[in-house]
């Protein structure tokens, strides 16, 4: 099991510092079970933590993903949530939740973004950072 962790804070102006603070880590693993070298379909999971270390609540409105394979092929998907939830975090408070990614090719990355409001309605977004997707020993 090869696991990435990366983690990363929102880019906000030094006055909305603590108020947005949202750290975001994530975890990968090459899913080899539900994966085909054959037909160029490698499968991955990753596990997001998501947590509010700013001063205000904050709710996860949108996701914005960039998703690079091997051969520098770019997809982006974006929607409402994630996992069909838009969930309200408070400060101090961690979301969780797993979700999934499949490339043509056996190593690529993952990097985005989430479109969050606080609770004065202020929308801002918190980044997620680039992390690798690889089976065991792909990369050395």
């Amino acid at each position: 099991m090869a696991d990435t962790d990366t983690s990363g804070t929102d880019h906000t102006t030094p006055g909305e510092q603590d108020i947005h603070r949202i750290e975001v880590e994530v975890r990968s693993e090459f899913m080899p079970e539900q994966s085909s070298q054959e037909q160029n379909r490698f499968v991955f999971s990753y596990h997001v933590s998501i947590e509010n270390c700013g001063t205000l609540p904050a709710q996860l409105l949108s996701r914005h993903w960039i998703i690079t394979d091997g051969n520098r092929q770019v997809q982006e998907v974006k929607g409402e949530g994630v996992i069909g939830e838009q969930p309200t975090i408070m400060p101090g408070e961690t979301y969780e939740y797993s979700s999934g990614a499949v490339l043509t090719t056996p190593v690529g990355s993952m990097q985005g973004s989430y479109r969050m409001v606080d609770a004065t309605g202020l929308e801002f977004d918190a980044l997620i950072p680039v992390f690798t997707l690889a089976p065991p020993r792909a990369l050395h």
